[in-house]
Order: C-alpha cells, then structure tokens, then sequence
C-alpha cells in the first residue's frame, strides 16, 4: 500500500492510494493531476471516494468518472456530483482487498464524512478530508462547534499509529497558532522544527500520525489545562465557562479565525 500525496490549487492535496497496478483517490479537486499520476505509474482508478461537497474537493469527480468509469463514493447528506454512492456512519466499503470504514464527522460541513483503513499495511489509515489538519483543525462552515468538538472526538479514539492523511498542507501555519495555545510544549516544538525542516525540502508534512497530533494539537487537547487556561486567559471566560467542553473548543477555533 502507496499513500501518494498529489499537490493541486494553492494547497490542497488530492490523495492517491496504490495497491498493486489499483489506486483509490479521495477527493479530487482537480481531475488532471490524478490522470497524470495514473499514467505515470500504470493505474488503473478502483474508486472515487469523496469527504465532502466543497468545489476543492469535488471539481474532478465528473471527469475522472467519465474518464475511468471508477465508481463514485460521498456523503449521503450532501450534493455530490452524479453518479455516486451515498455512504454515511457504519457504512463499509471493500476496496482494494481492504475494508474501509465511513465515519460521520459532521462540522466542517454539515454531511462531512472521513475514511478509515483500520488493517493497513504498517498501520491504520484515515483520510479526513478537512476535518482534522496537523496541528489545526477544519473551520466550522455547516455545523456547531459541538459537532466539530464530538468529530475530532470520535478521530481521536482511533489507533494512535493511524496516518492521518488530511487535504491541505495548513501545518506550519497551525503550529504557529498552537504555539500561541501552549508556548512551553515541548513536543510541540520538536515536532515544529521537524516540519519546518521537511517543507524546506519541499517535502509534504502530511502523513501526520495521531499519536503525535494527540501531544501537539490544541483542538484534539481542549481538555487540556494548559489550553484550557490559555482559551480561558485570551477570550476572557468565567470560572463556569472554561469548564464546558464546547464554549472551551468554541473560544479556540474563535481564536484561531482571528489569528494572524
């Protein structure tokens, strides 16, 4: 199994994942970097899969479906191109010889759903579209903040040593917000130079694994008391409020819309 990240737009990335002479892509953009790709290494397209409607991530699903006759897979609560499955929580998909799973992850948009490989070779995959970045996390468009908070939740519980294979090279700006969130993490500043260290090669960051975005990412950390304490200290919440879960989460993503 080949995770291949396909750069498209300013900075999105359109994921190719290759099993033999088969890929599976999720959720392309831009049609012509993934029939690029399949020339180039001799692929033959299996699946379309699709995390949400939003034009950076469904803009090639017509052509490559016309071109490759693969078949389409997207949330069954939002408008995606013709012809496609509708998929939504518990749904599971055998793609490739693998199983792959559907999670509901509602927030970024309101039908967002993600992808998940639980018996990859090496380890689990997910591919969650714009639902969890390295060191971020989606904006909150369609849904609540609970929602978003419940979604995160919901990806944080899978296997630390998942690949999380999200849509946008956003990383080095998010580590920037996390540092404001908790200055004195260190794990967040190993993991910082590291990332800082790969886009100077002209490397992608992403994969990122969970485990390390667990330490380092203050929206999957909202329990946190550090963050807790800065959420708490920046947007001026009562003793009362810097308890609850989502006006804590809420503060956060606030803050980091504002952040320049």
């Amino acid at each position: 199994m080949k995770l291949i990240s396909l750069p498209a737009f300013t900075d999105n990335y359109l994921w190719l994942w290759q099993q033999d002479a088969n890929a599976v892509v999720i959720d392309p953009g831009d049609a012509q970097p993934v029939l690029d790709a399949l020339t180039h290494h001799g692929l033959t397209l299996a699946a379309i899969l699709v995390t949400h409607h939003h034009a950076d991530h469904i803009g090639g699903v017509a052509r490559l479906h016309q071109a490759t006759g693969a078949p389409v897979f997207g949330p069954a609560r939002e408008d995606i191109p013709q012809p496609f499955t509708p998929v939504m929580e518990a749904d599971q998909l055998t793609l490739m010889g693998h199983k792959v799973q559907v999670l509901d992850v509602p927030g970024h948009t309101a039908g967002h759903v993600a992808y998940f490989v639980p018996y990859a070779p090496q380890s689990p995959v997910l591919f969650c579209g714009d639902t969890l970045f390295s060191g971020g996390c989606g904006r909150v468009f369609e849904g609540t903040p609970a929602q978003m908070l419940a979604s995160l939740d919901a990806l944080a519980a899978l296997p630390s040593n998942t690949r999380v294979c999200c849509a946008h090279e956003y990383t080095l700006s998010n580590l920037r917000f996390a540092a404001a969130v908790e200055p004195h993490n260190t794990a967040l500043q190993t993991y910082t130079a590291h990332c800082q260290s790969l886009r100077a090669q002209g490397l992608p960051t992403l994969p990122a694994q969970l485990g390390t975005e667990l330490q380092i990412n203050p929206f999957l950390r909202t329990r946190h008391p550090d963050v807790q304490h800065a959420v708490a200290h920046h947007a001026g919440l009562s003793q009362t409020t810097r308890t609850d879960d989502v006006a804590v989460f809420a503060a956060l993503r606030q803050w980091k819309n504002d952040f320049k």
